[in-house]
């Protein structure tokens, strides 16, 4: 059973050595030059206007947040799309087409309750008004 293992941690370790080997040599190696050009800040190409500890709305983590939750579930479909096919097709596939000539709705109507199921979050959201912008 272990033996199955050992391949994959030969790998890992030989890419953390690999790692640690040229970490050591950039930090024991590289030059060493600080200047005040090199320790001030930087801020795309410009001077940094006001402090870099200011704090944000709360309403932008939640804009944050929900991007990635919808953006995440958004691509949840692309696997879905690919094996559309596969799983509404009663009979056998031959060249990418349904021999028996008859299709189910189960692929159609798994992706449409996952749908239903965004688009009831999303409604909810904008009703709280979370989304949106004063």
């Amino acid at each position: 059973m272990l033996q199955s293992y050992l391949p994959a941690s030969v790998a890992i370790l030989f890419g953390l050595a690999f790692a640690g080997l040229f970490l050591a040599g950039a930090i024991l190696l590289g030059p060493k030059r600080d200047s005040a050009v090199k320790l001030s800040p930087f801020e795309c190409g410009s001077e940094p206007i006001g402090s870099p500890r200011v704090r944000f709305s709360v309403k932008f983590y939640q804009v944050a947040i929900l991007f990635l939750v919808f953006d995440i579930e958004s691509a949840f479909m692309y696997p879905w799309a690919t094996v559309f096919r596969d799983i509404s097709c009663t009979g056998a596939i031959v060249r990418g087409i349904c021999t028996a000539g008859r299709t189910s709705y189960v692929g159609f109507v798994s992706m449409g309750t996952f749908i239903a199921v965004l688009v009831i979050a999303l409604a909810y959201v904008w009703k709280k008004k979370a989304i949106g912008w004063d």
